[in-house]
């Protein structure tokens, strides 16, 4: 366990942006991550998981702890359910995979989403009809300040759209290091009903899909829209789908009526922020190497090397466009650093 210095994060952010961070560590294992926390008390830390929801703007003069803990494990089961714990480096995606395999249900409509397991929490990420809280049962956390470890409930972490206490009441303040999910066994509750998922199994003539079909269904789904960050720097989709109460709506709304819309409750509804973004006239627009990719007007790409800052100036003058026509603010979903 080296700490080295003028460490470049080039490959350690989805954007593929060329950052430095003053100090940088890579943590394997929790007595590891004790003991840099230990000896290192009044240094300003900065926790990398994959890198994958977060735009760099500037070199990070922090120590940088990249949190690489890996395994994954079965802590209870019985004949309906199984309790599975999985320690915060583990990819999301072959975690997904993963429990496929072994036939547990929960999890195969966040399929390919990027990142790894422990900043899951932190976003309550989600996708086609399902969310993190839907199988979140408990995730441990390790104090920066005192190295104690704390357990936190689904009830302790206070979910909601794409948020957590870890983004608010907590932040700056754990340490992800392992999440337990309960999933199924048996009697999957199949979710084909959001986005394009029925259209897909549709194509393959597949009428009773099993979690496999399903979970192929939204990898294809994904990899017609999404690019692949490895090929092409992104971080998935950019702005949050913005929420909207019901009695400011129908006034836009009848301003645009074509406007796409998802009642959420008795007085609110979702907006989808990449139909506000393409009718805004910025899908598939590139302002040097800086964009907005081709097929889907959520996601920002660096073409090469674009800066952080110049992707930022991008996402701008799309939220005050969009703002300026609809009256609807869109908000980052990614974090600005």
């Amino acid at each position: 366990m080296k700490i080295q210095t003028q460490f470049s994060l080039k490959n350690y952010n989805t954007f593929g942006i060329e950052a430095k961070a003053k100090q940088f560590v890579a943590v394997h294992a929790i007595a590891e991550l004790k003991t840099v926390l230990k000896d290192h008390p009044t240094e300003k830390k900065f926790i990398l998981g994959g890198g994958s929801n977060m735009l760099l703007t500037q070199d990070i003069e922090a120590l940088v702890i990249h949190i690489d803990l890996k395994g994954k494990k079965i802590i209870k089961e019985n004949e309906d359910f199984v309790w599975i714990e999985s320690q915060a480096g583990e990819n999301w995606h072959e975690f997904v995979l993963w429990t496929i395999d072994q036939n547990f249900g929960g999890l195969e409509n966040m399929s390919l989403i990027p990142g790894n397991v422990g900043t899951t929490p932190v976003q309550n990420i989600g996708a086609y009809g399902a969310e993190i809280k839907d199988t979140f049962m408990y995730c441990e956390a390790l104090s920066i300040k005192n190295q104690e470890t704390k357990t936190f409930t689904k009830e302790d972490c206070n979910f909601g759209y794409r948020e957590s206490i870890f983004k608010h009441d907590v932040k700056d303040q754990y340490i992800i290091t392992s999440v337990v999910f309960k999933l199924t066994k048996r009697n999957h509750k199949i979710n084909t009903s959001y986005g394009d998922i029925a259209g897909e199994l549709a194509k393959k003539h597949i009428t009773t899909p099993t979690l496999k079909d399903v979970s192929d269904a939204v990898v294809a789904i994904r990899q017609s829209k999404l690019p692949d960050p490895k090929e092409l720097g992104n971080s998935g989709s950019f702005f949050k789908n913005p929420i909207v109460l019901k009695s400011e709506f129908e006034k836009i709304h009848s301003q645009f009526p074509e406007m796409k819309f998802y009642d959420i409750s008795e007085t609110e509804v979702k907006v989808p922020a990449g139909w506000l973004i393409e009718q805004a006239g910025f899908k598939g627009k590139r302002f040097g190497d800086a964009g907005i990719h081709k097929n889907q007007a959520l996601v920002l790409v660096n073409y090469g090397n674009a800066t952080g800052q110049e992707i930022l100036a991008v996402s701008k003058n799309i939220q005050e466009t969009v703002f300026k026509t609809f009256g609807i603010h869109i908000e980052a979903e990614v974090n600005i650093i």
